[in-house]
């Protein structure tokens, strides 16, 4: 994954550049951070109300 660029200089980017451009890489971290996400929601949404129900007696 060498520098795209003809000339190894920061002056001939002129948009984002990051690892895995031009790859499937952006589509599968873009997954990976959904899914975590989605997780992270689940097992929250559990967890208070597991503890809402302690109120509700």
């Amino acid at each position: 994954m060498g520098f795209p660029y003809s000339e190894a200089t920061w002056d001939v980017v002129d948009g984002a550049m990051f690892m895995g451009w031009g790859t499937a890489a952006p589509g599968l971290y873009t997954a990976i951070a959904a899914i975590i996400c989605v997780a992270v929601l689940v097992i929250g949404h559990s967890s208070e109300a597991k503890k809402a129900k302690r109120f509700d007696k």
